[in-house]
Order: structure tokens, then sequence, then C-alpha cells
């Protein structure tokens, strides 16, 4: 039995971004943007604070639920009001608390902050928890766990000193940046969500990820156009019975550096194309969809080699993702490739020329 697909709502605020934007300057790989530039970005800030910023950027996309739940604009200004009025030993449980985490640990780590220290005994609990809940990279996500929560209080005064700091020098000109992107990205949003059906919606607002039905078992989808997330997206929950979804919402002739020329889509295909492994992938893709092992097989490659390659395919959007039992499933994203031809020839100045366009008139070229 086929169940209701979820009420959808939109979201247009910037606040989610001044969170957002933390946790992609300090992961800037995995967000195919240029290393350099963040660390630029992240330099303009007292060393204290940069320092603290660093420590719980992990956390902080945990962060935009409490978001959602604060009254009117939700901007940047109303981040820092509300922040400032919770308690310092309360504010990162506050803050970086995630809806999805389970009890156990939640509850755990309340006592540490209470305790104001950690044992081995807390230690190990917590890693079995986070292992047998399918964390990657579980040890490394315990420690830092449990030095900031051990220190909650002061963590809570740092962390506000710091907030205040990045607006400052950076995220108030950024927020005024963003705003006209986010309000054209709830329209073209809207109006897509008028002709298409749920899973083509998602699978387009996310730039290729399909969902199976189960990933949407709620009664409302609250949708967040985020400027600083593309080409990711992040799926959590908010009320009961209703999920947030983040997805980009910048538009593809615009860079996250500003000032940059180059559109950050047309920069991440290119790229992803460039490459013969790659090419060999999305042609065995165009076949038949195929998971990890089975192209790992058909390419005679490691494992890792080849989900580092579907990783770039799919940041650069070429790609659906199919998340599934088991292994992740991909198939080739074709129509990417032409809108992608298309952006080159508009980005080089040539709008009225299309692949059919007949060149056999005009003069050689030789360079």
């Amino acid at each position: 039995m086929q169940t209701a697909a979820p009420k959808l709502t939109w979201e247009n605020a910037t606040g989610y971004d001044f969170f957002v934007s933390l946790h992609v300057l300090h992961e800037p790989a995995r967000f195919a943007l240029r290393g350099a530039w963040a660390k630029g970005v992240r330099s303009r800030l007292p060393q204290a604070d940069r320092e603290c910023l660093e420590e719980i950027s992990d956390f902080l996309l945990g962060s935009l639920p409490w978001v959602y739940g604060l009254p009117g604009a939700r901007d940047g200004e109303a981040i820092l009001d509300a922040f400032a009025e919770i308690e310092p030993e309360k504010r990162l449980a506050t803050l970086l608390s995630s809806k999805e985490m389970p009890p156990e640990i939640s509850e755990r780590l309340e006592a540490i902050a209470g305790r104001g220290g950690w044992t081995a005994q807390d230690r190990a609990a917590l890693l079995q928890t986070m292992k047998g809940e399918g964390y990657e990279g579980a040890e490394k996500e315990v420690d830092a766990m449990l030095d900031l929560w051990s220190r909650s209080e002061a963590y809570g005064e740092r962390s506000l000193h710091a907030f205040i700091s990045y607006y400052q020098v950076f995220f108030a000109e950024e927020e005024a940046r963003i705003r006209p992107a986010l309000q054209q990205a709830v329209a073209r949003g809207q109006e897509m969500a008028e002709k298409l059906a749920m899973a083509d919606l998602l699978a387009e607002l996310s730039e290729g990820i399909r969902f199976e039905e189960k990933a949407l078992q709620f009664e409302e989808l609250v949708m967040v156009p985020s400027f600083w997330i593309a080409p990711r997206v992040f799926l959590t929950a908010g009320k009961a019975g209703q999920g947030l979804f983040f997805h980009g919402g910048r538009p593809e002739d615009t860079s996250l550096v500003p000032g940059e020329t180059v559109p950050d889509a047309l920069y991440r295909a290119l790229k992803a194309l460039a490459d013969p492994t790659r090419l060999r992938i999305l042609h065995y893709l165009e076949e038949e969809p195929q998971t990890p092992t089975e192209l790992s097989r058909q390419l005679r490659l490691r494992a890792p080699t080849v989900i580092h390659h579907l990783n770039t395919l799919r940041l650069a959007g070429l790609v659906y993702v199919t998340f599934g039992h088991g292994d992740k499933r991909y198939a080739a994203r074709t129509s990417r490739v032409s809108e992608m031809y298309l952006q080159l020839r508009r980005y080089l100045g040539s709008p009225d020329l299309h692949r059919g366009d007949d060149l056999s008139g005009r003069p050689p070229y030789v360079a």
C-alpha cells in the first residue's frame, strides 16, 4: 500500500546559512569549495574564535532544527540574540543536540556536561553505540564530543563570542548577498512542485538524489533552500511528523566565492568529465544503474577508488543516487550533460549556439 506524499511547506530564511557556511568553510573539500579561499575567510577571525569554531564545526548542521524553531525572521541577528539568551552551560546542548541522536547518546552527554568530566566507561559506551549506529569515524567523533560536553559552560561562552565575531567579519555582508537568491530558490521550487511528482522534485532540487519511500515517512516536509549547502543536501527531523529538507539554493550561474566569474556548477561538471575513469563510469551507468561494488568489478578497480570517482560525479550532478538497502545505486544523469553544454556556451558568450548549428561556413581557426 502506497503512503500519501507528505505535505510541502516552504521556508525562506538566511539564518540557516549562518551555520551551514561555518560547516562548509571547515570542510571545503566535501563541498567542492577552494580550500585556500575557505582558509582565507577563517583567517579573518581572531585566533581564539577561530579555534573554537574549528572544534565545533563538525556538529553545526545539528543546529538547523533549532533555527527552524526560532520565532520571527530567523536571520543572523535573530540567531545571535536567541543564543545569547540561553544560559552558557546549556548553549551547546541546545545548539548541537540532534533530534536524530539516539537517546542513550544524548542522555550520557548531558550527564557528562553535568559532571564536568568523563570516564573511560563513558567513552567505551559512546563508542559502542555510535559504531552500532554506523557512524563513520566514530572514535574521532566520540573524542570531540567528550571534550565539548565535559567543558560545556566554557564552550558556551566561547561559542557566543566566536559567532558574534564571525557575523561581524563575514556573515553580515554575506547575508545581504544570498538573500535574493534564496527568495528566487523558493519561487523556483514552488513552481517545480506544481509540475513534478515528489520523487522527481527532490531529485531535481538535490541535483540527483533519489529517496526511497521509507525515507520520507513524514506528514509534512519543510523545504529549505540553502545558498551554501549546494551541491549537497541535509534531511533531518523537525517537530513530530515533520521533516526538514535542506537543498541547494544557489543559482547555477553563480559561484560560492564572491566575485568569481566561473559558475560553480559548470566548473564541477567540467572537472568531473576531465577524467577517463569517470567517463567510463558514466558510459556503464548509461547502460544500466549499478552499485559501487558492481562498478568495481567491471572497472577492475578497488572499491574506494570507484567510490571516490562516484562522489566527484555526484558533486557535479552527473549521476542519480538512490538510497536503499545496502549499497547506494547510481545511474547516469545525462540531462545534466546537455545542461552543462548550454551553460558553457552561455558563459563563453554564445547564447544562441546549439548542438545542431552549422559551422562549416565559418573561416578556419588555427592556433
